[in-house]
């Protein structure tokens, strides 16, 4: 399977979103846009940090995702 994004917005709620999915024993990948538009010289303020995941890990990673979403 692939990869699947449940999360774009600010880098620091990605980062504490990322942290803890991880703990839950699920890896992540960051899609940093801010970043890569700042670097190629295109700043764009309607840019994000985006989370992904396997969509094999879904269900176990979407327990903390809704906990995250309700706490922000």
């Amino acid at each position: 399977m692939g990869l699947m994004k449940v999360f774009s917005g600010t880098e620091i709620l990605a980062l504490a979103l990322q942290e803890k999915i991880e703990a839950a024993g699920v890896e992540t990948s960051i899609k940093n846009n801010i970043q890569s538009a700042r670097m190629s010289g295109f700043p764009n303020s309607d840019s994000a940090v985006e989370v992904f995941i396997q969509e094999t890990d879904f269900a176990k990673a979407n327990p903390v995702i809704e906990e995250f979403r309700l706490s922000i």
